[in-house]
């Protein structure tokens, strides 16, 4: 008799020795840069990507796992009678959990695929406790209801310097990218419900500033907080400033701040960041 086995795809922001711990299994999407093709696997780190991305002549393209990947991958996990639980970024971003369907039809294991509606850390969150879960030897039936829970209190903002690559990438209409390109515009955008959604929209850094202090107080105010977590694209140094501010109010949470992947930063472009949490 098996257990449950979890799968994730590679736009899923954990520490790598989480991942190994766990035992979570990820399927890697792919990035083209000026004509190559790169898996998004643990050799093409989110710094050396952004150096790769600045020196390309155009925007890097990313692609979605073969169907043939997910169901070689599935069948494997299977032969034992385990159960496959595979957690995906949403559909807004990628054709991935599309992909991960199609391929749950064909193979000869029992999986169910769940689109998180969310990525990077936000997807981790949920990917991370059904792992735990799974290790603890609860079955599909008992993880499945706390990982919906989990993803449905789950927010995810992004903070954008500009919405160039989300323009360019098709990921936004070409009308909300001409947002940033006029004075210098900071936007943060809201993951929800599949779309990317305009919070707060301003001119210079001290938008993102101003929007931070108030998530600031709205976090303090809520004792439901379960965790937190901070990802970037290039630059560190504010959202170190971000982790700090919040680790004065939860001394005891391990926030964690990861560059994020190569699949996100294709998106968001160079000084991006996100912040992610979950309530219950």
């Amino acid at each position: 008799m098996g257990n449950l086995k979890i799968v994730t795809d590679s736009s899923c922001t954990m520490k790598k020795s989480v991942r190994d711990r766990l035992n979570i299994h990820v399927v890697p999407l792919s990035v083209m840069i000026d004509g190559m093709v790169y898996p998004d696997t643990d050799d093409l780190t989110g710094e050396k990507f952004m150096e790769m991305m600045a020196e390309s002549k155009e925007l890097p393209k990313t692609s979605q796992p073969p169907i043939g990947e997910f169901a070689a991958l599935y069948d494997e996990l299977g032969k034992d009678g385990s159960e496959i639980l595979s957690i995906h970024m949403t559909k807004a971003l990628s054709g991935t959990v599309e992909a991960a369907r199609q391929a749950s039809n064909l193979s000869k294991s029992s999986v169910t695929v769940i689109d998180s509606d969310m990525t990077d850390q936000a997807l981790s969150f949920a990917v991370i406790r059904a792992a735990e879960l799974a290790r603890e030897g609860k079955s599909l039936d008992e993880v499945l209801p706390v990982v919906e829970n989990l993803l449905k209190n789950t927010k995810l903002f992004i903070g954008l310097s500009t919405l160039e690559n989300l323009v360019k990438g098709g990921r936004i209409s070409r009308a909300k990218g001409m947002l940033s390109s006029i004075l210098n515009m900071r936007v943060i955008m809201e993951l929800k419900n599949a779309e990317l959604l305009p919070v707060v929209k301003g001119r210079g850094p001290k938008t993102f500033n101003k929007w931070f202090q108030e998530l600031k107080t709205e976090l303090k105010n809520n004792p439901t907080i379960q965790k937190i977590g901070i990802s970037y694209a290039g630059g560190i140094e504010q959202s170190e400033k971000f982790k700090a501010e919040l680790q004065e109010i939860f001394p005891k949470m391990e926030i964690c701040v990861l560059h994020t992947t190569p699949i996100i930063a294709t998106h968001t472009g160079e000084g991006a960041f996100a912040i992610m949490y979950y309530s219950e």
